[in-house]
């Protein structure tokens, strides 16, 4: 062959070789997960526990004839009430300002509205262990405090995340069970979780107490609360694959 033709030929081979070296792998996947066998189910957990927090909401208020006088009665009010608490042993940052108005008061009993003053409210929530609930509302109203709007027996947040992973737990346990017994039933075998989805965890209300006029009996004895247990619920919607 001419020497001539050699190289030209080479050169073309080698070009040839160096494009099939560089040009991408490519990979099929097979199945379609269409067609796996998948088995729902829903399960529920719950877990109860003795209540570690107590949220008692206290109203301070006052009735003026003008707006500023009403104010300034209720800021020496709520003064006396925050004074009180803390020196009980209660912590400052556990007395939260949770609501503050003013606004006039009419008598409408004539042709026209009449303005008979102005009323100011402050309200506060205070957070207490529950044993201590009852000694927040004797101390609030005998420093001042008009209303106690409501106690609220609950968890802090550390307890409830704790509740709430056992009841996660209990309701994944659960729907496992329920969905063991229906593949046992078609003659199946669970194969892995597909899909998990958590739903919303449920809690107690608040626990409703008297204004502060019936606050205390007429024999002045302390004012006593007994809380119930708190339950925590979880629930969560599996759906597992099966063969």
């Amino acid at each position: 062959m001419n020497r001539r033709l050699i190289a030209p030929l080479l050169l073309a081979s080698l070009v040839l070789l160096a494009g099939c070296l560089s040009a991408p792998l490519q990979t099929t996947g097979g199945g379609d997960s269409s067609d796996a066998t998948t088995i729902s189910a829903t399960g529920t957990g719950e877990v109860t526990a003795e209540a570690d927090l107590a949220v008692i909401s206290v109203g301070v208020t006052a009735t003026a004839d003008s707006a500023d006088e009403a104010r300034g009665i209720v800021a020496d009010d709520v003064a006396a009430v925050r004074a009180a608490l803390t020196e009980a042993g209660i912590a400052e940052d556990a007395i939260q300002s949770s609501g503050f108005r003013i606004h006039p008061e009419y008598d409408y009993g004539g042709e026209t509205r009449e303005l008979v003053g102005y009323r100011a409210v402050h309200s506060l929530t205070v957070e207490v262990a529950p044993d201590r609930a009852g000694d927040v509302i004797d101390l609030a109203v005998g420093a001042g405090a008009a209303e106690i709007r409501g106690v609220q027996f609950t968890l802090t947040d550390e307890t409830r995340d704790e509740l709430r992973s056992e009841a996660l737990t209990k309701a994944v346990n659960s729907a496992k069970t329920d969905a063991d017994t229906v593949a046992s039933a078609a003659d199946v075998t669970i194969t892995g979780v597909h899909t998990a989805n958590v739903g919303g965890s449920s809690s107690p209300g608040p626990y409703p107490v008297a204004f502060a006029e019936d606050a205390r009996s007429s024999s002045g004895a302390p004012t006593e609360l007994s809380p119930g247990p708190v339950t925590v619920s979880a629930t969560v919607e599996m759906v597992y694959t099966a063969e």
